[in-house]
């Protein structure tokens, strides 16, 4: 299940200040039988990157492996 922007926005705010992990999140705010690796997808983005956004060029068909090379 796709995460909305409020909700996702809710798990950051809660990620940093408390430093729950996937599971805790998703036993303390499960609703709408969201899946564990949505939530924990969704933390590692934010440890990466700091944002809950994709970043302009971050998808799994840009990769630059070797089907992405031209020529």
């Amino acid at each position: 299940m796709k995460v909305s922007q409020k909700f996702a926005t809710l798990i950051k705010n809660i990620y940093l200040s408390k430093q729950y992990g996937a599971q805790r999140l998703l036993s303390e705010l499960d609703d709408n039988g969201r899946k564990l690796q949505s939530i924990d997808g969704l933390l590692k983005r934010i440890h990466k990157t700091g944002t809950i956004v994709r970043l302009p060029g971050s998808s799994a068909r840009s990769s630059g492996g070797p089907c992405a090379q031209s020529g």
